[in-house]
């Protein structure tokens, strides 16, 4: 598939019936991409960076498994089309995994509105710029008792120039919360600086 493709179309998805035979090859097939684009971002935090190829699979398998048909794929796609990069931005989703219920309903309740509080750092020698996480728009991700959703969806929109230095060998990334209860932030290596690159026009 190509790079340049932003939108997954009815044209893109295949029959179950189709499917069925190639889906751990296809899994298979997106392992190392999805491996790169995984971030762990302090204890209890990761971020997925999506991309045509990851949203296109997550519909294929949501339909295998659901089987809900044409009226299922018109949901899938309104729903996963926005996460599909559109070549001037990173789109990522977060999730909060932990095990421990308690334990996990003790952190989000700690961390309402931390959906303004994730950013990518670009730092080369001379600059540094912070670009701040923009929230899908789909739904409030923190509630009225103060407690953030376990998963949120995240555009990164970036200018034409810093798309170019997001690129540049010695250009640093580093991808952070500065939230006050989950201040951490992690460097990406540059394996996965090429390869998030990729989403870019």
């Amino acid at each position: 598939m190509p790079k340049s493709q932003r939108t997954i179309t009815h044209a893109d998805i295949l029959s179950n019936a189709q499917f069925a035979p190639i889906r751990k090859e296809r899994r298979a097939a997106l392992k190392p991409s999805k491996a790169l684009r995984r971030i762990d971002l302090g204890r209890d935090c990761t971020f997925y960076f999506e991309s045509y190829a990851t949203m296109l699979f997550q519909i294929q398998e949501m339909l295998y498994i659901e089987k809900g048909g044409d009226e299922q794929l018109e949901d899938e796609l309104r729903a996963y089309n926005p996460l599909v990069p559109n070549g001037n931005e990173l789109v990522a989703t977060m999730m909060f995994e932990i095990d421990d219920p308690v334990r996990r309903m003790d952190l989000l309740l700690q961390l309402g509105g931390i959906e303004n509080h994730i950013y990518l750092q670009i730092a080369t020698k001379m600059e540094s710029e912070k670009i701040y996480a923009v929230p899908e728009d789909d739904a409030e991700r923190t509630s009225a008792d103060g407690k953030t959703s376990s998963v949120h969806f995240f555009h990164f929109p970036m200018t034409d120039a810093q798309k170019m230095v997001f690129q540049a060998r010695d250009t640093q990334i580093i991808l952070g919360s500065d939230h006050p209860a989950y201040a951490h932030m992690t460097v990406l290596n540059a394996q996965t600086m090429a390869e998030l690159a990729q989403d870019f026009s």
